[in-house]
């Protein structure tokens, strides 16, 4: 569901009133059991405005204001407004606070953006907030911890361990005919995208450029981007057109969404097409099967994504972050918010790994007796997945972003037949080099 993004003045509510979808939360003023925090003591403490701010769907945003409550109960000087929406209309709203030096305390980071919002000093370093124990790192690998990394600086916390999955409908594949092999590939995807068609249904939605182009560029032994960030990795065409060239006979077959209704896609768990019962499969990152799994309301199953055995394709990584911004003027608060939604025990029994697996070892020990069997499969994913992946890729380049876009809008071009496959693979080298030449010290 699109939202705008909202900011709540939190009133005195209940815990139990919280998390069906207002936008409001609030303390009662008491601790929670098992806290050393009193209400005398909390009321000594000077009180906090905290800004908190996400993307994702509803079911996200329901559990996050319930953790919130939570905070705000153990912490009744803490006083906590909310700002959420659809991924695509948070950063559109990110931007111009970055530019008017407003930016949440607290807020959301994707890997597509590190190294834009890091790399012009706008995160806030995180590692004295970890040495000092604010953040509580201890049962945290320095894997899990390295990948909030720019320039040598800690701008970033993971908030957990995320692969790229199918999530698929196995009833609706059944039907049409379809049995899939853990090890397929794109021509197993094409083969069962024309039993489907064949039933009316989609194979998938489409499968999202700036992800799927990367993976492929993995399983042929290249990368998008190079070491310095100043050029495309890959040396010469051939991958772009291999790969669209594949992809456009998808499209042009109607195994994929047209475009003109993709656009009108809000980017949430509830409008997806495998969500709806229109298409056999969604393609994203592993924590999305949970959500997929909540919209769905029905069983649902989480496999590797095509060609994933090759160059060892697939790769961990970091879900989404939590940063402090530059401007924010309570960053420590900021920084024992991020702590509490890392390792608090009870916090993770409300999110239980939908923003990942989590990174903390004993926060995972600990959900492991409680896990429903939607969770179980994607911990268990993950864990498999370690052992069947490779290094990710560094964070992405400052111009990424722009970068996305442009091959977003060249690949629209070449399936609506106003470029070839070569042209379209030409026009985005040239004018994405040209971008990322601006990185060139």
């Amino acid at each position: 569901m699109k939202k705008a993004m909202t900011s709540f003045l939190m009133a005195a509510l209940l815990l139990s009133a919280c998390g069906s979808g207002g936008g409001t939360t609030a303390s009662t003023g008491t601790s929670s059991p098992g806290t050393s925090s009193t209400p005398a003591a909390s009321a000594k403490k000077d009180p906090v405005t905290l800004r908190v701010a996400w993307w994702g769907g509803q079911s996200r945003h329901d559990y996050t204001l319930k953790v919130i409550e939570l905070y705000m109960k153990q912490n009744p000087h803490v006083k906590i407004e909310t700002e959420y929406a659809s991924f695509d209309d948070y950063w559109k709203k990110l931007a111009p606070q970055a530019a008017a030096n407003g930016l949440p305390d607290v807020f959301q980071m994707d890997i597509s953006y590190l190294t834009q919002y890091g790399g012009r000093g706008q995160l806030e370093d995180l590692e004295p907030y970890t040495k000092n124990g604010t953040i509580n790192v201890k049962d945290i690998s320095e894997n899990n911890i390295s990948g909030g990394k720019v320039d040598g600086k800690l701008v970033a916390m993971n908030l957990g361990s995320n692969v790229l999955g199918s999530t698929i409908d196995p009833q609706m594949l059944k039907d049409a005919g379809v049995t899939l092999k853990k090890e397929w590939t794109f021509a197993d995807f094409e083969d069962a995208a024309s039993k489907l068609k064949a039933k009316g249904k989609l194979i998938a939605a489409d499968l999202r450029h700036d992800v799927y182009f990367p993976y492929y560029l993995r399983s042929q032994g290249q990368h998008m981007y190079a070491a310095d960030g100043t050029s495309l990795g890959y040396s010469d065409d051939k991958p772009f057109i291999d790969f669209y060239t594949m992809y456009q006979k998808w499209y042009d077959a109607g195994y994929l969404l047209p475009l003109d209704k993709l656009a009108q896609k809000k980017g949430t768990p509830e409008d997806d097409e495998m969500v709806l019962g229109n298409a056999a499969s969604s393609n994203g990152w592993s924590n999305q099967y949970i959500l997929a799994a909540n919209a769905a309301k029905r069983p649902l199953d989480i496999m590797p994504v095509p060609n994933w055995t090759q160059n060892k394709a697939l790769f961990l990584k970091p879900s989404m972050y939590f940063s402090i911004s530059k401007s924010s003027k309570v960053k420590e608060e900021a920084a024992k918010f991020i702590d509490f939604f890392l390792n608090d025990i009870e916090a993770n029994k409300i999110i239980m790994g939908e923003r990942g697996v989590p990174v903390s070892s004993k926060v995972k020990e600990a959900l492991k007796p409680s896990l429903t069997p939607e969770q179980a499969k994607v911990f268990d994913y993950v864990s498999w997945a370690e052992q069947n992946s490779s290094q990710m890729d560094p964070p992405n380049p400052v111009g990424a972003v722009e970068v996305d876009k442009l091959l977003k809008d060249t690949v629209e071009q070449v399936l609506y037949k106003k470029l070839s496959v070569q042209d379209g693979a030409a026009k985005f080298r040239k004018e994405a080099n040209a971008i990322l030449a601006k990185n060139k010290k």
